[in-house]
């Protein structure tokens, strides 16, 4: 569960410290109070009109995250583990084909792999940092790999051209897991941008985030688009004509009309974010025994969370909770060793970069309503950590 002041919110992965009065995780009230003449009139706005699904407050929402990304279309559903599930079917990924995913990452993006029938087989992040790339693809590829799925983790992009390059010589479709990095940019372009195929997730605490859950795809191609609306409506065009087997993966027109509201304050809210990152960066080097998230010139940041990297990880997070700051761990459960995928056959010790991250990360709070003070109040938490020994 992630706690924020004033409730908690299901779902969230990670393992969450709670701490007492301070400063929260995330604050998921915020947003809603600072736009609460503008929400509040979009959802009146629904309710009064009497179309609930695949409405107008749908069709202007795709248009207006398609264009924001940079893209040609924008299929909206109704989760982001359904985003990632619906487009590799779109790819005619399933039964007998495996698909490159990181081995450190939320499971969800193994999740969708196997609810499309192929397998999941996991991509070790490049030595000393928290994401995928071109070497360990090529390292990672099986005779049936079909897709790879980097993950945009954190907020910080992926390095997309030699991945690409790299998925081409193999054949290899390229769906990207965008559901951290609302507003990123790669090289000067924003992630989802055509030619690429990238999933969202709208789920309340990311940087774009609905009032419950949601996702979407964007593409280029418009075949992909058309099939992905079949995909999420029961495989049907029109009502009573189902041409593909499917279910149910609607986002719902008052979730649309929120997200509407808040892609309008997405840039200045991503800007919130980074000067806080700043603020901890300036606040938190220098310390020999703490390694601080960096990004890469070629990338724009957007900070979804901020993990720092200790070998005191669990200790440090103990000292935050007394003093008031509560943290979050992703993810203290490298997917390989849970329980969902204990007959995948990697036993522990099978992918050590995954598990060493999932032993020393810790996520401290971010967000777009932080305060300066409340950032200023978690350095000086972290500062007076003494290591053991």
């Amino acid at each position: 569960m992630t706690a924020e002041r004033g409730g908690t919110a299901a779902g969230a992965p990670g393992g969450l410290r709670e701490a007492g009065p301070g400063v929260p995780f995330l604050d998921l009230r915020a947003p809603y109070a600072e736009l609460r003449d503008d929400v509040d009139r979009a959802v009146s706005r629904v309710l009064s009109s009497g179309r609930y699904l695949l409405g107008p407050e749908i069709e202007a929402f795709e248009s207006e995250f398609a264009e924001y990304c940079g893209t040609a279309h924008c299929v909206a559903v109704n989760s982001g583990c359904d985003a990632l599930e619906l487009a590799l079917r779109a790819l005619g990924v399933g039964p007998g084909d495996d698909v490159l995913v990181p081995s450190h990452t939320f499971i969800a993006t193994w999740i969708a792999v196997s609810a499309a029938g192929a397998r999941p087989v996991p991509v070790e992040p490049a030595d000393g940092g928290t994401l995928i790339d071109a070497a360990g693809v090529e390292a990672a590829v099986t005779p049936r790999a079909k897709a790879v799925v980097p993950v945009h983790l954190y907020g910080h992009p992926v390095d997309l051209d030699p991945l690409r390059e790299a998925a081409r010589r193999h054949g290899l479709h390229v769906l990207e897991d965008a559901a951290q990095a609302h507003g990123a940019r790669y090289r000067g372009r924003r992630v989802g941008a055509a030619p690429s195929l990238a999933a969202f997730s709208f789920y309340p605490g990311k940087n774009l985030g609905a009032m419950g859950d949601g996702g979407a795809v964007v593409t280029g191609d418009a075949g992909l688009a058309d099939r992905l609306r079949m995909l999420r409506n029961y495989g049907s065009r029109v009502k009573y004509r189902h041409e593909l087997r499917s279910g149910n993966s609607r986002l719902d027109e008052v979730q649309a009309a929120v997200l509407r509201v808040k892609l309008a304050r997405l840039d200045e809210w991503n800007g919130r974010r980074a000067r806080a990152a700043e603020r901890y960066r300036d606040g938190l080097g220098g310390l020999d025994w703490l390694r601080l998230p960096e990004a890469a010139p070629w990338a724009e940041h957007v900070w979804h969370v901020y993990p720092v990297r200790t070998r005191y990880r669990d200790a440090l997070a103990e000292h935050l909770a007394a003093a008031g700051v509560q943290t979050l761990s992703h993810y203290p459960v490298p997917v390989h060793l849970s329980p969902a995928y204990a007959s995948a056959g990697l036993p522990e010790g099978s992918l050590p970069r995954a598990e060493r991250l999932a032993a020393e990360l810790l996520s401290l709070p971010i967000g777009p309503h932080l305060a300066d003070g409340e950032a200023d109040a978690v350095v000086a938490a972290v500062r007076s950590f003494r290591p053991p020994g």
